[in-house]
């Protein structure tokens, strides 16, 4: 399965998954963000981030520098309930 047929079946699941009225709260807040012109101001795919610090699991502080000089890093952002 490729990469657009997987991503494709994981939105239709959230479509049946999320409530309409819930789907309707995300695609405007999505909408605000891109008229906001937040975009033109973020990394692009592929770009590499500038160094940063913050807290891991347990709260001590881990620095960017020290993850990728182990092993190469990813960082994922994700919308949860609040």
């Amino acid at each position: 399965m490729s990469l657009k047929e997987k991503l494709d079946a994981t939105r239709a699941a959230s479509a049946a998954r999320v409530p309409a009225d819930k789907r309707a709260i995300m695609t405007r807040a999505s909408a605000d963000l891109r008229a906001s012109g937040i975009l033109q101001k973020v990394l692009a795919v592929g770009q590499p981030a500038p160094e940063f610090s913050a807290p891991n699991h347990d709260g001590r502080m881990i620095s960017s520098h020290d993850l990728v000089a182990r092993a190469p890093l990813v960082i994922s952002f994700f919308r949860g309930a609040w």
